[in-house]
């Protein structure tokens, strides 16, 4: 494809394909082997959780199932160390799973969304286009109970019921849970499942390694006839790993714990901490069987972004009117209340500019032969609404502009 597009001349160039959508992505993410894996901004964390994993597991296997292989008769010995690296391997691939996938993105648009409409009967200036404000929420019935859907300004879109937008990884994510800086990406719709199966599978490995470590301290006691304590102090490697182990189950069999009192009332993380469903009726929430049917046993929707694909263009097309658009947010400070986000200015250096042009244009119209200023007639006060629908009518930020008071200046 590639050489037919070179080989088309000069005369292609309005059909030249855009970029690939992972080098022109908007969001934080970091993309690997040409956009095949995505993971969040912070996928370096992934190194540190694989290093928490892999590292206990070696000295496991280096001090204690080595070990064992010769307690144990008729090969049972080294089913144990086989046993754990296996259970490693899959952890480990649970953890790529959860890591390395589109969490649920939903694509941005490249425009907002149009306002579905205004009142005709309005009245605004000859010469002036009625402001479209797009409301803020939405409301949508989901089983029977009004859930709300908000606007967000990043990805110009109406939010699906359950989705967020994340401000780490700035993507609007599909029944958003969290995002997991020990896997360096946000857990959501896609990924939920794998989050979960490597969490439980970490406690388990958790607990294997935490057993066979006191087996090994109470063969070591059988063999040698000594006390406990005298047992645990010839096996130093198998009492850090008993300790860590202690602490580490503690962290992720209270994570799938939790976990699991989410799936079966069809909660997320964010929306146990939001809404408290507790005290409000849960729209989701189907009943146990069916909550946990639709986590493990329902296909995995595709992903909504072809990352390995060409950006769309937009051959031929005239830029979209305005016809006087406003943001929910123009006029006031910008941003996810719901995530934490710093708020920004509506594009105040701009405002302030056409402000000021639109100041000293008034002012040049008030000014008289003497360089004095003049009380402004109501006619010439009409032709100062033209000029600011005139601006506005050029694509300029719509303005309402407040009460403005008129001096007579003297003392030059």
């Amino acid at each position: 494809m590639n050489g037919a597009s070179a080989s088309a001349g000069p005369g292609a160039g309005a059909g030249a394909e855009g970029p690939l959508v992972y080098k022109a992505w908007k969001g934080s993410n970091v993309f690997f082997l040409q956009g095949r894996f995505i993971f969040g901004p912070d996928a370096r964390s992934l190194f540190v959780t694989m290093f928490l994993i892999v590292a206990p597991v070696s000295i496991f296997c280096a001090f204690v199932a080595r070990e064992l292989m010769d307690n144990f008769s008729y090969g049972m010995g080294l089913s144990v160390m086989i046993a754990v690296v296996l259970f490693t391997a899959y952890d480990l691939s649970l953890l790529l799973l959860t890591s390395g996938r589109d969490p649920g993105i939903i694509p941005r648009n490249a425009h907002p969304p149009e306002p579905e409409g205004f009142d005709g009967n309005a009245e605004v200036g000859a010469n002036q286009t009625p402001p479209l404000r797009l409301p803020r929420v939405k409301d949508v019935v989901v089983n029977g109970i009004t859930v709300k859907t908000k606007y967000c300004d990043t990805c110009m879109l109406y939010r699906p019921p359950r989705c967020s937008h994340c401000s780490i990884c700035n993507n609007c994510v599909e029944r958003f849970d969290h995002h997991c800086p020990w896997v360096g990406q946000c857990i959501g719709l896609r990924n939920y499942r794998f989050f979960y199966m490597f969490v439980f599978s970490t406690t388990l490995l958790c607990l294997y390694v935490f057993g066979f470590c006191w087996v090994y301290i109470v063969k070591i006691r059988n063999a040698e006839q000594i006390t406990i304590w005298k047992a645990m102090a010839k096996t130093p490697a198998s009492i850090a790993l008993i300790i860590y182990t202690f602490i580490a189950v503690w962290f992720v069999g209270g994570l799938s714990v939790f976990h699991l009192y989410l799936m079966s009332t069809n909660q997320t993380t964010y929306e146990n901490f939001r809404y408290r469903y507790d005290q409000r009726a849960n729209p989701y929430n189907r009943g146990v069987v069916e909550n946990i049917k639709e986590i493990f046993f329902t296909p995995i929707p595709p992903s909504k972004n072809n990352f390995r694909g060409r950006v769309p263009q937009e051959h031929g097309l005239r830029p979209r009117a305005t016809n006087g658009f406003m943001s929910p947010n123009m006029g006031r400070a910008v941003g996810d209340i719901e995530m934490g986000r710093k708020p920004v200015a509506w594009d105040e250096p701009r405002m302030a500019a056409e402000i000021g042009d639109l100041g000293a244009g008034l002012s040049n119209l008030l000014e008289d032969k003497d360089g004095r200023f003049s009380s402004a007639s109501p006619d010439l006060s009409r032709d100062a609404l033209a000029v600011g629908g005139g601006f506005e009518e050029q694509g300029s930020s719509v303005m309402n502009p407040g009460r403005t008071s008129w001096g007579v200046e003297t003392g030059r």
